[in-house]
């Protein structure tokens, strides 16, 4: 029986991987590399000193905590990568860093004559990537989405769709929900978290803000303008708790009388709805992107046009019937689904490979 190929995934520079994730990019990486990991693939997984992996972790740094050092933190994370590669090809490279592809595109793997495949998941807007990213990619080097709206915007790179799964049972279901509202994310300006908080004065109803302030400044200048001056006040409705580890990140998913999304970005999928829905949480969220294709409209909570919407919608979320949620997810969702999909698309790449170096 043939050893099955390895894999060296890529991940973001300035976080680590593993359960703690704060990212929905570094959960999936985290979901993905071990399900590949337990189907016999030899992984590795290029991330910040710290993160913990099934296979091999390539240590690229200790993330970093300083204000706007992503520069300086890529460079290292990149020259730690070319290392590793110089020293141990590899079969395949998965890419969901973003920028990895853009610097070091080809890596020679076994027979020396070969050209290792990359396959790119990209985890953002079009808008977010340079306008020239992906003009003139090299032949190994492929593209996927994740959801088939933002597949719109990237028609003319993408090889794929494959949507995003969650390890659904780290994320019991429970039927009986708590009196507050749940926010939980990225704390900046295009996540809108400002909004969440007009949502839950304008109901009355408490609100717990959960997440983590990213070290950019526009992070930090937004948090202060946005979110800060609402805690202050002792019989304030907001509540904020900072990143969360994931046992608290489950117990307040599974609590929760509903989460809010309410991102200003044409969202590319949502992680933390569809943890939510494994909880048997409804979510209540704007019209964005690819909120539609993860959110049953009606049945595991509302996709509204604007926050007058999600205030009139809100007295509805009692009648989202906890169990659909849950089975929304089970057969939509799941990490196993998600890597037997890329899995597909793996043995496609090196098929391709394979025929390219006996052409």
């Amino acid at each position: 029986m043939n050893a099955k190929p390895s894999i060296l995934y890529v991940a973001y520079p300035l976080l680590t991987v593993g359960e703690e994730s704060c990212g929905g990019a570094e959960q999936i990486l985290s979901a993905l590399e071990r399900e590949m990991a337990a189907r016999g693939y030899r992984t590795f997984v290029a991330a910040s000193r710290g993160s913990r992996v099934s296979g091999t972790l390539v240590d690229t740094g200790a993330p970093s905590s300083s204000i706007d050092d992503y520069e300086r933190r890529e460079a290292e994370h990149i020259a730690a990568l070319d290392d590793f590669l110089a020293r141990h090809p590899v079969d395949l490279i998965h890419d969901h860093s973003g920028t990895f592809w853009m610097h070091t595109a080809r890596h020679v793997a076994q027979p020396p004559s070969a050209v290792a495949p990359m396959l790119v998941t990209l985890h953002l807007p079009r808008t977010f990537y340079p306008p020239n990213a992906f003009r003139g990619a090299p032949a190994n080097v492929s593209f996927n989405c994740v959801s088939h709206s933002q597949q719109h915007d990237f028609g003319d790179v993408t090889r794929c769709v494959v949507p995003n799964g969650i390890l659904v049972n780290r994320f019991p279901p429970r039927d009986r929900k708590d009196d507050f509202l749940l926010w939980m994310g990225r704390i900046c300006e295009e996540k809108g978290a400002h909004l969440a908080i007009e949502v839950a004065q304008r109901c009355r109803m408490r609100l717990v803000v959960a997440g983590e302030v990213y070290p950019f400044s526009y992070h930090q200048r937004y948090f202060e303008r946005e979110v800060l001056p609402h805690l202050k006040s002792r019989d304030s409705l907001i509540h904020y708790l900072g990143p969360q580890t994931l046992a608290a990140k489950v117990r307040l998913l599974r609590q929760a009388r509903a989460l809010l999304l309410t991102s200003q970005c044409p969202e590319t999928s949502s992680v933390v709805a569809m943890e939510a829905m494994a909880c048997g949480t409804p979510v209540l969220a704007l019209r964005c992107g690819a909120i539609p294709e993860v959110i049953a409209d009606g049945r595991t909570g509302y996709v509204v046009d604007d926050v007058d919407a999600m205030v009139a919608a809100l007295p509805r979320v009692a009648e989202i019937d906890p169990a659909a949620c849950v089975a929304h997810v089970r057969s939509n969702f799941t990490a196993t689904r998600m890597a037997g999909d890329y899995e597909c698309v793996y043995e496609q790449l090196l098929c391709q490979a394979a025929q390219t170096l006996a052409a």
